[in-house]
């Protein structure tokens, strides 16, 4: 038996205990609708809304919930980008029950029924389910097709499918690209107990420089870090996120950076986003690569497109495609 000295001992233990609050032990990642509504909690969470309230509930985990209440509708859709109300919830058997400073609502038979202090019913809003305005668009001609088929995975650097024939994460696409458009159809997996960048976590590096995050923060504050942001430069406005394992869409205009005869840099790469068909990011300069990127800026000004691998986090693809333009 190898004996440990008491350096080594603690210092084997501080780590442990530094590391446990980030791990998630047991904790459930659903890659699927179907295999998602085993989970109660899944059943409840998501978007409700009508006569201008908009309610986004957060799954946290065995029965807990999290929500916000939003005056005029959902991000997007009438929201008036000002009143936010948080409250905290949990789940009684099939429905749930959330309560806060000045109002309080349950969830049940996907009906929300919102309540004022004195327990006067202020609203009934149903539960909807969101389509992006751009979800399954069609290529135009002349557009280069990087993925639509399960069964040709060519266009990628370590291409590969999942059962569904979905595209997975951690690949490259072998063509490069100058100033261009991309559309592309991005799934983030049910991870109700993990927590910030854990929680379904992925990216689109355009020209493998410039990360616009692909992450779960379905509810939450706009933030650089958060889904739709430009990495470590912009965030999203307004946060367009769907509740996870809806099928979401980036339209993405990119204009390279340029550089002179002599290498230097003499104009940032600028980036025009769409997020579910708002427009959230508009020809925002980028002065920089983003973090983790795997190419630095050079003056070749072309890079190809590459879909982070984060961790243990599946991420789904679909239908995406690319126009070249002219600067």
């Amino acid at each position: 038996m190898v004996k440990m000295d008491a350096f080594r001992f603690w210092l084997v233990t501080g780590i442990i205990v530094t590391l446990l609050p980030f791990v998630a032990l047991g904790d459930p990642i659903y890659t699927n609708a179907g295999a998602a509504a085993a989970d109660p909690d899944f059943l409840l969470q998501g978007e409700y809304a009508a006569d201008g309230w908009g309610v986004q509930v957060i799954a946290r985990g065995d029965g807990a919930f999290e929500a916000f209440v939003l005056k005029g509708g959902l991000p997007g859709a009438g929201w008036d980008g000002e009143s936010r109300q948080r409250l905290e919830g949990a789940r009684e058997g099939d429905r749930a029950r959330f309560s806060g400073q000045d109002i309080r609502f349950e969830i049940a038979d996907e009906t929300l029924t919102l309540y004022d202090r004195d327990g006067f019913m202020m609203a009934r809003l149903p539960r909807v389910e969101r389509v992006s305005s751009t979800l399954g668009l069609e290529p135009p001609g002349g557009a280069i097709i990087l993925f639509s088929d399960p069964d040709d995975v060519n266009k990628w650097r370590n291409g590969r499918v999942d059962e569904h024939g979905l595209l997975q994460e951690g690949v490259t696409s072998r063509d490069r690209f100058r100033d261009h458009r991309i559309h592309l159809e991005y799934l983030v997996p049910y991870r109700p107990h993990a927590r910030g960048q854990g929680r379904g976590n992925s990216g689109i590096y355009v020209q493998s420089r410039y990360e616009v995050q692909m992450l779960d923060s379905f509810g939450y504050e706009p933030h650089h870090s958060h889904n739709g942001g430009i990495y470590s430069v912009a965030a999203a406005e307004p946060n367009m996120s769907y509740p996870p394992l809806r099928w979401q869409t980036y339209d993405i205009h990119f204009r390279a950076a340029r550089f002179n005869d002599e290498g230097d840099k003499v104009e940032d790469a600028r980036m025009t986003v769409y997020h579910n068909g708002i427009r959230v990011h508009d020809d925002v300069p980028v002065p920089h690569t983003t973090t983790a990127a795997p190419i630095v800026e050079e003056a070749d000004e072309i890079g190809p497109i590459f879909l982070q691998r984060h961790g243990d986090n599946p991420m789904r693809y679909r239908n995406i495609w690319v126009v070249e333009l002219d600067g």
